[in-house]
């Protein structure tokens, strides 16, 4: 039913945009057709069809309870539109409780596992997520720069829900150096900022926007690049987030949901990023529609029952609803 409603497209004169969870997108009559508001902008960027279903590549680990990681991620983006893809960088043994251990990937094969996709398929974006030691950040970084996706969504994971370490302190300085130069945009919790500015602590809406400052300058000045900063850990009700690209400083206003259930929120956010931006208009617009897919995933979480910690949200709350 939802497929019939939302594909109820013909290329550019559109009813509906394909984006499964999205608002109607309506540029109004032209030519006495309807047509799309995102394949107007996109006919301008040399974007993709609206028509056209976006490959997303996630590079990250697996966390086998399914609420974090490529499994989030991978239905993140389904849920979303988009046809997932996942290069495997890191094992976990892991539930909604613990890390019970960790178990990298062998460098040479993550690289395999880059080379022998890109060589076969269009890739549209990139998300990455925890790669977990320096010489897989390193030949990650080696991959893309070679490889030069058009976006490249990166969530610096370092820590888990339940407070283990999924990122080696040693790791720290290849990733700013090498990861965060290549980003279009990237995700970091307050945690996360202040491990990539050197700490420090950020506990007000007035040190996130200095903090913006400051990890954008570890960006290339190429290109549009942002800072989509996550204000999750503020104190109080309010989970402000700050987007930044250098010139523009924007706000995007949102309330805290009473759940325990927010295993994997990160990985869902930078997935859905990287699902909507060969779509979008902006990026900007990108990061408001996964804000709000996030929190609609979120408030349904309760949903689930998935272990005994911190849950999953609930990434196709919008499919399962409408059956």
């Amino acid at each position: 039913m939802i497929a019939t409603v939302l594909f109820n497209a013909i290329y550019c004169n559109v009813k509906f945009c394909p984006i499964i969870g999205c608002p109607l997108y309506l540029a109004g009559a032209a030519n006495g057709k309807l047509t799309c508001r995102h394949c107007l902008a996109n006919q301008q960027k040399k974007s993709l069809p609206c028509i056209m279903i976006p490959n997303i590549l996630t590079i990250a680990g697996v966390d086998p309870s399914g609420g974090a990681g490529v499994l989030a991620d991978v239905k993140t983006i389904s849920a979303l539109g988009a046809y997932g893809m996942a290069v495997i960088a890191a094992l976990t043994a892991q539930n909604t409780q613990t890390v019970a251990g960790v178990s990298a990937v062998p460098p040479d094969f993550v690289a395999a596992q880059i080379n022998t996709l890109f060589a076969d398929v269009r890739v549209d974006a990139v998300k990455l997520g925890m790669l977990g030691q320096q010489p897989v950040i390193r030949v990650v970084a080696e991959r893309l720069a070679h490889w030069k996706p058009a976006y490249i969504v990166l969530d610096p994971v370092m820590v888990s829900k339940s407070g283990d370490a999924l990122l080696e302190k040693t790791a720290v300085q290849e990733l700013r150096e090498h990861l965060v130069p290549l980003a279009t945009i990237m995700t970091p919790n307050l945690p996360e900022a202040c491990v990539l500015l050197g700490g420090g602590q950020v506990e007000s809406v007035a040190q996130m926007r200095r903090a913006a400052e400051r990890l954008r300058r570890l960006m290339s000045d190429s290109g549009e690049r942002w800072v989509f900063l996550k204000g999750g850990h503020l104190p109080g009700n309010d989970t402000i987030d700050i987007l930044h690209d250098g010139d523009r400083m924007l706000e995007l206003p949102g309330h805290r949901i009473e759940t325990k259930n927010t295993h994997g929120t990160g990985c869902t956010l930078s997935a859905a990023l990287a699902a909507l931006l060969p779509h979008a208009g902006n990026i900007p617009e990108a990061a408001r529609q996964a804000k709000a897919f996030l929190v609609s995933a979120i408030a349904h979480a309760d949903e689930l029952q998935v272990g005994h910690g911190h849950g999953p949200v609930n990434h196709f709350h919008a499919l399962w609803k409408a059956r």
